[in-house]
């Protein structure tokens, strides 16, 4: 696998998904029959999606203004996320046969203390959303180390849990724990570092299920 994907968020050596391998590598055509859940329909773009985002996360933390974060974040479009690669143009040949439309961003927190992120990106189909889940739960376990877990016990099913309990202070600045979960059409990830992996484990367990619970029926 390439390690071709730059920050996504905050250019500073810790969280988030896209300070990992790039997904490319692992990119396989994904056909399914679109699925809303429930006759609910799906956010129609990324601004309506973030509507659906959480607006605060159970550790307190205050949240980080989108503007001031280098890329910013909030909205984001198939360009966007693929512009983290060494590749775009090959990065976001691999989201568009994910069937990649938008996605959300935002972080709590400091670059130097406890932070939390949250992300959620909308998919065509939720065959590319649990493509894309996997590759990034397999990448990011290469790339951070620690433990990977599939399906770990007190989280929904289709979900992946990484704990990192000793990482590289080159990588992240403190224990940390990141989880991805396939929600219908929706990816959903959640990160914390904090100053141990249990309370890093618990904040990104607890955002998870408030998050899951504000997005449309599976």
């Amino acid at each position: 696998m390439s390690s071709g994907r730059r920050s996504r968020g905050i250019v500073v050596p810790l969280v988030v998904l896209c300070l990992l391998p790039a997904v490319g590598a692992c990119a396989r055509p994904v056909e399914e029959a679109a699925s809303p859940g429930r006759g609910v329909p799906p956010p129609a773009s990324a601004d309506d999606l973030g509507a659906l985002i959480v607006p605060e996360v159970p550790s307190g933390l205050p949240r980080l203004s989108d503007g001031d974060l280098d890329p910013p974040a909030g909205a984001k479009r198939v360009e966007d996320v693929a512009g983290y690669a060494e590749d775009p143009a090959r990065e976001r040949a691999v989201l568009e046969d994910y069937g990649y439309r938008h996605g959300w961003e935002r972080f709590w927190g400091s670059d130097s203390g406890p932070l939390t992120g949250v992300f959620v990106d909308q998919f065509d189909v939720r065959a590319g959303a649990a493509a894309y889940v996997e590759d990034l739960a397999r990448n990011e376990a290469e790339h951070y180390g620690g433990m990977l877990s599939e399906e770990p016990a007190g989280l929904p099913g289709d979900c992946w849990l990484l704990t990192v309990p000793d990482p590289d202070p080159e990588q992240l600045h403190g224990p940390a724990a990141l989880a991805w979960c396939v929600h219908g059409m929706f990816s959903v990830s959640a990160t914390a570092v904090a100053d141990s992996v249990d309370a890093a484990e618990e904040e990104v367990r607890a955002v998870l299920a408030a998050q899951l619970d504000r997005l449309p029926p599976r």
